[in-house]
């Protein structure tokens, strides 16, 4: 598993250092799906650069398997709100980019790409060019990319963050499929509530200035998307319904508990 243990970042300022993220323990362990959500500024990038590796903590200590995080590594496959494609290959070249950089052949690299391609509902689309694509097909290609070489954890920094309502709901549940069927453990953040309750298996709620762990919950409605139980039917479940209201009122009034606002508000605050 990857394992935070105290960390702090601190940014250099001319006057004094801006701490960006306090005491951060966590740990992201194979197979869940982790998503932390909190407002603008309470450090989630900084959290996903750091387990990426683009950055190292000011204090603490990060790992994968007791190994310290010195820097980006194969075992852990990063995925950004705007696509990287390269838009002078196809799709299927696009997803095998990363294999060719790794020295495997044309008949493996076309054999894997194919294979992660299905697996994001896009085997139709492998000879074709990044531009004919929408939005949401370009981050599924983003994310074959990044499963094709095989990380052990996905990292997914508000990758449906730009698209339309309808699309995200639909990458929603292509997130939680490819979940199911590969297995991997993924570090997602978000500032949507109702997609954090949906998606996560381990709810990670950060407060801001700096950036800490306010809380660290277990929920079952991905899995249970997962198993077969329509997203619908989850989200309007009265036990998601309270729990969606619960983080609004957290995120928004951290000190009061009954303090009802709207959820164009919430938005506003978290975007």
């Amino acid at each position: 598993m990857i394992r935070l243990q105290s960390v702090s970042v601190a940014y250099p300022n001319a006057v004094r250092p801006q701490e960006v993220l306090r005491d951060i323990s966590l740990d992201l362990h194979d197979g869940r799906f982790t998503v932390v959500i909190g407002e603008s500024g309470c450090g989630k990038t900084t959290l996903l650069n750091l387990i990426a590796g683009f950055l190292k903590p000011s204090s603490g200590f990060a790992s994968i398997d007791n190994v310290p995080i010195t820097g980006p590594g194969a075992e852990r496959g990063v995925v950004f709100q705007s696509d990287t494609l390269l838009p002078w290959q196809t799709v299927q070249e696009n997803v095998a980019f990363g294999l060719r950089l790794a020295g495997q052949s044309a008949q493996q690299r076309q054999a894997k790409a194919r294979e992660y391609l299905a697996l994001t509902g896009l085997r139709d689309y492998a000879d074709a060019a990044i531009w004919e694509l929408s939005g949401g097909m370009r981050q599924r290609v983003s994310l074959a990319r990044a499963l094709a070489v095989d990380p052990r954890f996905l990292l997914l920094d508000e990758p449906l963050g730009a698209l339309d309502a309808l699309t995200r709901e639909q990458m929603q549940e292509h997130l939680l499929q490819v979940w199911k069927a590969s297995g991997k453990g993924i570090f997602m953040i978000t500032h949507s509530v109702e997609e954090a309750l949906f998606l996560a298996t381990d709810l990670v709620l950060l407060r801001a200035r700096p950036g800490r762990v306010d809380s660290v919950s277990q929920l079952e409605f991905g899995a249970r998307f997962a198993a077969g139980e329509p997203a619908r039917s989850i989200k309007s479940d009265p036990d998601f319904v309270r729990l969606r209201q619960e983080i609004l009122e957290q995120l928004l009034h951290p000190q009061a508990q009954h303090h009802p606002r709207s959820d164009v508000v919430l938005e506003d605050v978290l975007a």
